[in-house]
């Protein structure tokens, strides 16, 4: 299959592009030196020059913060961006897979989110991405909506490496416990994307790794699976970690929709510790 991956400078769409390849599909890999995808002309121009069959638009700003400084720039990258991408796939005859976020939703649910839940973000980065979300839902009828959360990967400032960071440079660490949702790897994030495109079953789909924790049962596993087992980490509240976005306190996602198709990842624990072996960070025998 012919297609097209926007963000393919990030994590995740570089590890989509290197996934999709060797499937045997023929990818283009585009990024923001190629074209701005808020820019509709230009987009629809890419895009008609390259005639994919499917385009997975995984490009986003994700400066949760910085989008909250900035709510109209976020809008326009995360939301009107995907519009454009959107209206183009619809004018080549192309489906479209998005990548959004868990943090469409409200986060005041005692129970995870299914994929067909009622959205209600709570703050500029998510709205940006439910709006992301209707134009694709509205304009593309072949569409994917790919929801996922608190991604790590290989080469790139993620929570892992910045509590690795902070426990080797002896540092204090405070983490939030009442902050919850799926750690979710790169990896296998591209991984299912990629089985999940070979059905052509279209609709809304979670794909994180199995399993949800808060932000504090995280650290302290990367910790414990590296040698850091009595490194302390200060349990606080989000009240007490100010910034300038409000993340949703209970964000989990179940994979439902794709486990009925068999799509299914590992749980959060197997793929922290698969990312800590790759790292070379992991040390045997440590753990609780």
């Amino acid at each position: 299959m012919r297609i097209l991956v926007t963000g393919a400078a990030g994590r995740l769409g570089g590890r989509l592009v290197e996934t999709l390849g060797a499937r045997d599909h023929a990818v283009i890999g585009v990024d923001v030196a190629d074209f701005d995808i808020a820019d509709f002309a230009a987009t629809n121009r890419t895009v008609g020059q390259i005639a994919p069959a499917l385009i997975i638009h995984a490009a986003a700003w994700t400066d949760v913060d910085g989008c909250a400084r900035d709510p109209e720039q976020a809008l326009r990258v995360n939301g009107y961006g995907a519009q454009n991408v959107a209206l183009a796939a619809a004018a080549v005859g192309a489906a479209i897979l998005y990548v959004s976020s868990n943090e469409v939703f409200s986060g005041t649910t005692k129970q995870p989110y299914r994929e067909y839940d009622a959205t209600a973000p709570i703050n500029p980065y998510g709205y940006s991405k439910w709006v992301g979300e209707r134009a694709v839902l509205t304009l593309n009828p072949r569409h994917y909506v790919v929801r996922t959360a608190w991604l790590f990967a290989h080469g790139g400032k993620n929570f892992v490496q910045s509590i690795l960071n902070a426990a080797t440079q002896g540092k204090p660490l405070r983490v939030v416990t009442d902050e919850i949702a799926n750690p979710t790897y790169t990896d296998d994030l591209a991984a299912a994307i990629a089985d999940l495109i070979e059905t052509e079953r279209y609709g809304i789909y979670h794909l994180v790794n199995e399993g949800a924790c808060s932000r504090y049962e995280f650290a302290r596993h990367i910790l414990d699976r590296t040698g850091h087992i009595e490194t302390h980490i200060e349990p606080i509240t989000l009240s007490e970690w100010p910034r300038a976005s409000t993340p949703p306190p209970f964000a989990a996602l179940e994979n439902l929709h794709g486990k009925l198709l068999g799509v299914t990842l590992r749980p959060w624990q197997a793929a922290v510790d698969a990312f800590l072996e790759r790292e070379g960070r992991i040390e045997r025998g440590a753990g609780r």
